[in-house]
């Protein structure tokens, strides 16, 4: 693509119960694009979108006043709540065909909106996908950088294809969208499906802010949950984990017969004791673990036959 030519850009942002936060993301992200577009980087139709996954706030209200007062501005409003990945799926495949790249960007300003720019930038010389990265965790807590170190380990532990630091704030051009949108599963974990996509990638870096507004919400049960989705979604290592356990399982009962057997014939035990309550416990604990596996992959399964509808559109504003 060349550098002259003035791209229609969208930047899509999810956002649930954020009436906090919202007037001022509203206001930084109309002035960014204002700003390209008066410096002849991307088109005049050029636009940011807030998509309302049912929130149960004034979020859509705000929306729908700042779509009216700011030029480049849109809402989406979603029949109810799905989650954060499947409103921000809406956004993107509601609004594919009409830019040539979209920018996926949340709503709590903790993305650094200054390198939408440089994400730009490096889209207009042929990247189709650019990830933006934090540089670093300094304004996390001690517990969510290091909870945040162990999930990055765990994905590529579980071999899941994914971008170190990467949230879901990247740009997508208009045939990465298109491949995306060829992807029907319910169990969504955007950040798996977009590098499994393919097609010619780079990174930007920056630092994380501090949020503007409100509260996270992604606390760690729905962090540990997301995480948990991530790698039954895109792995089967668990599975694999199963038959390495049994395997282990089996090694450490010809131990403990050994140990038995020492034991009964050297009499320091109670006879029928060890080898009755040890492998019972044991053994026990390990089959509920086991069926607790493949019970997740059991109901993955379940849900995606189903087929049903990811999410349903309510109202639009431009």
């Amino acid at each position: 693509m060349e550098n002259n030519h003035k791209p229609i850009i969208g930047v899509v942002s999810p956002c649930y119960n954020e009436e906090l936060v919202l007037p001022e993301t509203s206001v930084q992200l109309n002035a960014i694009i204002a700003d390209l577009v008066a410096r002849n980087i991307i088109s005049e139709k050029s636009f940011a979108v807030f998509v309302d996954d049912g929130s149960k706030d004034k979020t859509w209200s705000i929306i729908e006043e700042k779509a009216s007062q700011l030029t480049h501005i849109k809402g989406l409003k979603l029949a109810g709540n799905v989650g954060h990945q499947k409103a921000l799926l809406a956004g993107l495949l509601t609004f594919k065909d009409e830019a040539d790249a979209l920018i996926s960007i949340d709503a709590d300003l903790q993305d650094d909106v200054r390198v939408i720019e440089e994400m730009i930038i490096k889209y207009k010389s042929g990247i189709d996908v650019v990830y933006g990265v934090r540089k670093e965790r300094a304004t996390d807590t001690f517990f969510k950088r290091n909870t945040a170190l162990l999930f990055y380990n765990l994905m590529k532990k579980m071999k899941v294809n994914i971008i170190h630091n990467h949230a879901d704030y990247r740009l997508c051009s208009q045939r990465v969208l298109n491949a995306l949108a060829e992807f029907g599963e319910v169990n969504l974990f955007l950040r798996g499906i977009i590098p499994t996509i393919g097609f010619n990638k780079d990174l930007v870096y920056y630092d994380r802010l501090e949020r503007f507004a409100g509260e996270s919400k992604y606390p760690f049960r729905k962090m540990a949950a997301f995480a948990w989705n991530g790698v039954t979604s895109f792995s089967n290592y668990p599975l694999k984990l199963v038959t390495i356990i049994g395997f282990v399982i089996f090694f450490f009962c010809l131990l403990m017969t050994g140990y038995a057997l020492f034991a009964l014939y050297t009499g320091n035990v109670v006879p029928g004791w060890l080898s009755t309550v040890l492998p019972m416990y044991f053994l026990g604990g390990v089959q509920l673990f086991c069926f607790g596996i493949l019970g997740e992959y059991i109901g993955k399964i379940y849900s995606e036959v189903k087929q049903r509808p990811r999410y349903f559109i309510d109202k639009r504003v431009e």
